[in-house]
């Protein structure tokens, strides 16, 4: 039940930083006013985080 808040929570975070901007802005503007939103929202988040995957036997790390 509890994730199911969390998660209400952040859909309705996306969905108000869309709202409030309009469509036909680049992503970096919707990633900007989300953390805005989940800011504000009390909700810990990390941008853009640094992952590892393999491809083709060869490691990537990718943000």
């Amino acid at each position: 039940m509890e994730r199911d808040s969390q998660t209400y929570a952040i859909i309705g975070a996306a969905m108000e930083a869309h709202r409030t901007l309009g469509p036909g802005f680049l992503e970096a503007i919707y990633q900007a006013a989300l953390a805005i939103e989940l800011a504000e929202k009390g909700i810990p988040f990390q941008k853009e985080v640094s992952i590892g995957i393999n491809y083709k036997g060869k490691e990537l790390n990718c943000t």
